[in-house]
């Protein structure tokens, strides 16, 4: 089955990009591109795609609310945030509007097609730095929750968790792996940290998803940080 796409982005040679990467893939079809939030309610109704790759920043109406905009009237369709912002912020907003995706615009081709996978199969990508810097925000929300990092408890519960690791779940490198993904690291970055294949790296993810029972890596990282299986530094 192919994904039809709509591309909507106010930088044309950006979205001639973008489109030229897609349409190498044999089961992606853009079949519709615009430059503003504005329009993508019209080009949604009238070609019907499985899923929008929305700019964050356009003049008129930003990829935010008309994310929010086309989710409320066509509920099953999927929305790819593209953005030049890293910030949680940005990523929070984003996600609350219903994007199942967002991804820096730093990306290369790979991480695109990833992403784009991932979410017309129902998961959610979010690039590898906005990973990191969401898991960032995470560790400091706990610490303040918890009265600071100067608490004695707090110290303590982090020293702990930092050698629990779910070997009763995962292999010892699937969890090197899983921690390089909590820091945000993109297969690349795990190959070269770890020395082994990139094509090694997707099974380890594959490995840690079908064991985890989660879709998606991002599912991955949170419900690894929830039970102290990774260290946040």
């Amino acid at each position: 089955m192919s994904t039809n796409i709509v591309l909507i982005d106010d930088h044309k040679l950006f979205r001639e990009g973008v489109k030229r990467i897609i349409e190498f893939e044999d089961d992606f079809n853009v079949v519709a591109e615009g430059d503003d939030g504005s329009v993508a309610v019209d080009l949604v109704t009238e070609h019907n795609p499985d899923l929008v790759l929305m700019d964050i920043n356009m003049p008129e109406l930003n990829g935010v609310e008309a994310t929010a905009e086309l989710l409320e009237k066509f509920p099953e369709l999927k929305v790819i945030i593209l953005s030049i912002h890293d910030d949680e912020n940005y990523v929070t907003h984003a996600l609350k509007s219903g994007a199942q995706g967002y991804l820096l615009k730093e990306m290369d081709a790979d991480a695109l097609i990833e992403a784009i996978t991932v979410v017309s199969e129902g998961g959610s990508y979010l690039h590898p730095k906005v990973t990191h810097n969401l898991v960032q925000e995470y560790r400091r929300l706990i610490t303040d929750e918890e009265g600071g990092m100067g608490s004695g408890s707090t110290v303590a519960k982090l020293k702990n968790i930092e050698h629990r690791k779910p070997l009763h779940l995962l292999t010892r490198r699937e969890c090197q792996v899983l921690q390089l993904l909590a820091e945000g690291k993109s297969n690349k970055g795990i190959s070269d940290t770890l020395y082994i294949s990139e094509k090694t790296v997707k099974n380890h993810v594959s490995s840690i998803l079908q064991k985890m029972s989660v879709k998606d890596r991002t599912q991955a990282v949170v419900t690894a940080i929830k039970n102290g299986w990774v260290e946040i530094l």
